[in-house]
């Protein structure tokens, strides 16, 4: 269990909301991990009981269905998810695409998607990347041509998270190639319009239980009133929720991170080597130590950083750098903990060896971490 005594980003409500999301997880997602995993998506049930405890989407606004709650009460549920050693894609919807249809949808697409994506009945997702465009999203090819008063989308997306599971997905396109990234703008496409096609739910080194997806366009036509926001903003946009989205990544990499302290503090205590627990060698305690001590410094500059998000005050450039630490602590401190664990460590029936598999691509999405480094130079 995560130890939250020292932290302090919370209040009385986070940590009875916490209690809830514990016995929620407890019930609905632990007995069914390997489930997941072997299967390579999470269940629906499982989205609806997590809508049902109102975990899907908090921050949402009473009036568009919501809770109306502030943005602590999604770290709680990643932190405690990624503590868990889940990839499930509810964060996904938590901290990105509700956010995306509440601050630039019309009340239109409010009243049709937000109640449903509270509740767990609509799975969202966001589809950015493309085959030959990751970090570059001013290279997406992509179109969405205007035919009367429809769009007309065609192109390819890739590694789309929720992808299989979606029932609308916010699709990035140009409406105006010529324009560059003036001309992207941000277009919802309901699942079950003619034309969009779902590839095969990718097979990934690891997050094994987060179904991720190629998505296709052939001549998707879809309204015009479809358009997140204004046409043409798209990248403005995207770029304005990258504080959060990064934010978010840094809470699951820490999360993930301590569990695998966890692991390998019980681990070594109950492994036994030349007549001794692991634990009793110096070289483990010092380990031990070492990892100790950045978990430290990481759940203080968390803190602080949610902190920041709460008031609006978080920079791209800091959440950038807490995306690029955290993940590559993460990485560190995982790795070490399997090495503690030795040839145990390596099998797939351990929980480290899937925390180790699921925190590689953390310094990947989201821009890579090199992209992470790029964006706080430009803030020197």
């Amino acid at each position: 269990m995560l130890d939250t005594a020292a932290r302090f980003a919370f209040n009385d409500d986070h940590a009875m909301f916490r209690d809830t999301v514990r016995q929620v997880f407890a019930k609905e997602l632990i007995p069914n991990l390997d489930k997941f995993e072997d299967e390579g998506i999470v269940s629906r049930d499982f989205w609806r009981a997590c809508g049902d405890a109102g975990m899907l989407c908090p921050t949402v606004k009473e009036e568009h269905g919501g809770l109306g709650l502030d943005f602590g009460f999604n770290v709680v549920i990643a932190e405690e998810l990624a503590y868990a050693g889940s990839s499930a894609g509810i964060t996904l919807q938590n901290d990105i695409t509700a956010e995306y249809i509440e601050v630039y949808g019309s009340p239109e697409q409010h009243e049709k998607y937000l109640p449903k994506m509270v509740s767990g009945e609509c799975i969202t997702a966001i589809a950015m990347t493309e085959p030959g465009t990751g970090s570059d999203l001013q290279g997406i090819r992509t179109t969405a041509k205007k035919d009367g008063n429809h769009y007309v989308i065609n192109g390819s997306k890739t590694y789309i998270t929720n992808g299989q599971n979606a029932d609308v997905v916010i699709v990035a396109a140009k409406t105006a190639p010529e324009l560059g990234a003036k001309g992207v703008s941000l277009i919802l496409v309901d699942a079950d319009v003619a034309g969009f096609k779902r590839g095969r739910n990718l097979d990934k080194i690891g997050q094994h239980s987060a179904d991720t997806s190629e998505l296709f366009f052939e001549d998707v036509r879809v309204p015009i009133t479809n358009c997140l926001g204004q046409e043409g903003q798209g990248f403005i946009y995207l770029m304005s929720q990258l504080p959060q989205e990064r934010l978010s990544i840094a809470v699951s990499a820490q999360a993930a991170a301590q569990r695998a302290f966890d692991e390998a503090v019980s681990f070594t205590k109950e492994r036994q080597a030349f007549g001794q627990a692991v634990f009793q060698f110096q070289n483990t305690k010092f380990t031990l130590a070492d990892m100790k001590s950045q978990l430290q410094v990481g759940w203080a500059h968390l803190d602080w950083a949610i902190k920041r998000h709460l008031v609006g005050a978080l920079t791209t450039a800091e959440a950038s750098a807490a995306k690029q630490w955290h993940t590559d602590m993460q990485g560190r401190v995982i790795d070490m903990a399997l090495q503690l664990h030795g040839g145990a460590g390596y099998m797939n029936e351990y929980m480290v060896a899937r925390l180790w598999r699921d925190a590689r691509v953390t310094r990947i999405f989201g821009g890579t971490n090199e992209i992470m480094k790029e964006v706080v130079s430009r803030s020197l």
